[in-house]
C-alpha cells in the first residue's frame, strides 16, 4: 500500500506539472490586434567588434535609433504591439561571451522600454543569413545539429529572461521565418524541431505565451502542416507571413533571388493603370532580363515573369492570390479548433526602395496594397503587423533617418479604434 500510495503521489505530480500544458484550446494570455515591425539593421558591426560594448549595446540594433518618443508616436497612430526582432546571432557567438548576461538584460530593457509607451511587445528571435558580418545564421542552425542546441539553449535563457515580465504585455517568437521544409521531397522536419525549442521556453517560462509558425518561411501552406494538438498548449499564438503576390510587393529587392531584381514598376493593383502602359513597363523588364540577366539563364527568367503576370492578370485572379493564405490558415485554424484571435499575421508589406536601387515605389500604391491586406486579416479576426518600421519596407523612416511618404501610416491611422 505504501508503494501504491507513493506511485499515484508520483502520478499526481506528473499530471500537476503537465495541467498547463493539458488544457483544451483557449484564449492565449497575450493578445493584440494591430501591430509594426521594428527594424533589424543589415548595416551592425562585423562580427569581430561584437566584443566591444559601444559596439554592440543597447540591444537590439533599433535601440540606436529610436527614443520613447518614437515608440509613443506609434502608440497614438493606433498600433497596439510591437514586433521587436532579435538577431541571435551575437548571442551565438564566442566573441560576446563577457557581455552575454548584458545582452539578455538590454533585450528585457528594451521590451519594458515599449511597454512604458503603452504598446505590448512580442521579442521576435529573427535569424537571418549568415556571411558578410556573421558567422552563423539560419543556414547553420538549420544544418549543423550542435548550434541548433545552441539555438536552444538561446531559446531557454530567453524565455528565463522575460519570466517574470506580465505575460498580457510580452510574448516570445521562438524562431522567424524557419528555412526548414522548401524542398521538393516534401520533408517536415520543422515541427519536432519547433516541439524542441517550445519545452525549452516552456520550461522556464510557464505564463509567457509563446508564438509558434510554420516551416519554410512561416507561410500559410507550412502552418497548415502543423498539428496543434502535439503541442498540447492553450497559451500559444500561431503566425503566418504573406508578401504575396511576390511579384508586386519585392520589385527590385536584391536578396530575394536571382529573378525579382529585374522587376521594377509594376504598379498595385495591376489594373490601376491602362493595359498599353502595363505592357510597356512588362517589355522594359524583359529588355533588362535580356541584357543584364546571364545567357543561360535568360529564358527562364523571361518564362517565370510571363507565368507569374498570368496569374493575377485579371482582377479576380489577383483576389484569387491575395486570398489563398487567409483561405489556407482559416481552414487550418477551423479544423483543428484554433480561434482567430489566436492567430497572426505576423509580416506583410509592399517594398518602398531597395539599398542603392533609384527605383521608389509610388506611396499610393503601397498605402493601397497594406489596406488590403489589413482588410483581409480583420475579415478573418486575425491580427497584423505590418512590415516594417524603416529601411526597404519603411513605412515611418526609409533610410538614415529620412521620413518615408505618410500614405500607409495614413492608412493605419484612419483606421477604427
Amino acid at each position: 500500500m505504501a508503494l501504491l500510495g507513493t506511485m499515484i503521489k508520483t502520478l499526481m505530480a506528473a499530471l500537476l506539472a503537465l495541467g498547463p500544458l493539458a488544457l483544451p484550446a483557449g484564449a492565449a494570455t497575450f493578445s493584440m490586434k494591430r501591430g509594426l515591425n521594428l527594424d533589424q539593421w543589415v548595416t551592425w558591426p562585423a562580427e569581430d567588434k561584437w566584443g566591444e560594448r559601444q559596439a554592440i549595446l543597447p540591444y537590439p540594433e533599433w535601440r540606436k535609433f529610436l527614443k520613447e518618443d518614437d515608440l509613443k508616436a506609434l502608440k497614438d497612430a493606433g498600433f497596439d504591439f510591437l514586433r521587436m526582432p532579435v538577431d541571435p546571432s551575437p548571442f551565438l557567438s564566442d566573441r560576446t561571451a563577457a557581455l552575454r548576461d548584458d545582452l539578455y538584460a538590454s533585450v528585457l530593457d528594451s521590451a519594458r522600454m515599449i511597454n512604458r509607451a503603452g504598446l505590448k511587445v512580442i521579442v521576435d528571435l529573427h535569424l537571418i543569413p549568415a556571411g558578410g558580418n556573421r558567422k552563423i545564421g539560419m543556414s547553420e542552425v538549420m544544418r549543423d545539429p550542435a548550434v541548433f542546441d545552441a539555438y536552444t539553449e538561446l531559446v531557454r535563457k530567453m524565455a528565463r529572461t522575460l519570466t517574470k515580465e506580465n505575460p498580457k504585455l510580452v510574448a516570445l517568437e521562438l524562431m522567424n521565418e524557419p528555412l526548414v521544409d522548401c524542398e521538393a521531397n516534401g520533408t517536415n522536419l520543422w515541427p519536432d524541431r519547433q516541439k524542441q525549442l517550445f519545452a525549452a521556453a516552456r520550461a522556464s517560462a510557464t505564463r509567457l505565451t509563446l508564438v509558434l509558425t510554420g516551416g519554410c518561411y512561416s507561410n500559410a501552406e507550412s502552418l497548415a502542416r502543423i498539428v496543434p494538438r502535439t503541442i498540447a498548449d492553450d497559451n500559444i499564438i500561431w503566425t503566418f507571413h504573406s508578401y504575396d503576390p511576390f511579384l508586386l510587393t519585392h520589385q527590385g529587392a536584391s536578396w530575394a533571388g536571382d529573378f525579382i531584381p529585374y522587376v521594377t514598376g509594376l504598379p498595385y493593383p495591376p489594373t490601376a493603370v491602362p493595359k498599353a502602359q502595363l505592357d510597356v513597363t512588362l517589355d522594359t523588364i524583359r529588355d533588362r532580363i535580356r541584357a543584364e540577366a546571364p545567357w543561360a539563364r535568360r529564358s527562364g527568367l523571361l518564362s517565370y515573369l510571363d507565368e507569374q503576370v498570368a496569374t493575377m492578370d485579371s482582377p479576380e485572379k489577383l483576389l484569387g492570390v491575395m486570398d489563398a493564405p487567409f483561405a489556407n490558415v482559416d481552414a487550418w485554424a477551423k479544423a483543428n479548433g484554433v480561434k482567430p484571435q489566436n492567430i497572426t499575421l505576423g509580416e506583410f508589406g509592399m517594398i518602398r526602395k531597395e539599398y542603392g536601387n533609384g527605383f521608389v515605389m509610388p506611396a499610393a500604391y503601397r498605402a493601397a496594397y497594406v489596406r488590403d491586406m489589413i482588410a483581409r486579416a480583420e475579415a478573418h479576426g486575425f491580427s497584423w503587423s505590418v512590415w516594417s518600421y524603416g529601411g526597404a519596407f519603411g513605412i515611418v523612416e526609409a533610410f538614415d533617418g529620412e521620413k518615408a511618404e505618410p500614405d500607409v501610416m495614413d492608412v493605419i491611422s484612419q483606421l477604427p479604434r
